[in-house]
């Protein structure tokens, strides 16, 4: 599949660095429920956060494949696809938030905010 025009945020980083900090930050923010970043990486980790809760919805093994190929811990994404299911229901996107920050990241001034699981 070609990707005209898809575009999205460098985040500053060649492909394979950024594409590790989304998938970390997903992660992340899948096992602990919430994160503290900055605004532009908080808002570009939302989309495959709600991907991998939607795959976690879903429940078939090729869901579960694909999201064992993104996710790095296994285990979160057992307990994903165990719960994702009843705590999303009745929820048909938009299973995280972002909520800015006020104050800037002491140190480099970076605007900063945290997202996290509704």
């Amino acid at each position: 599949m070609i990707r005209h025009g898809k575009r999205m945020k460098k985040l500053g980083r060649p492909a394979d660095q950024r594409k590790a900090m989304l998938r970390s930050l997903t992660t992340e923010v899948i096992r602990h429920g919430r994160v503290r970043t900055t605004e532009a990486r908080a808002k570009a980790v939302r989309k495959y956060v709600d991907k991998m809760i939607g795959l976690g919805k879903d429940g078939s093994l090729h869901a579960r494949r694909q999201a064992m190929a993104f996710m790095y811990d296994k285990e979160l994404v057992h307990a994903l696809f165990e719960q994702a299911a009843e705590r999303y229901e009745d929820r048909n996107g938009g299973y995280c938030r972002v909520l800015k920050d006020i104050k800037p990241r002491r140190g480099d001034a970076a605007r900063t905010a945290v997202i996290e699981l509704v």
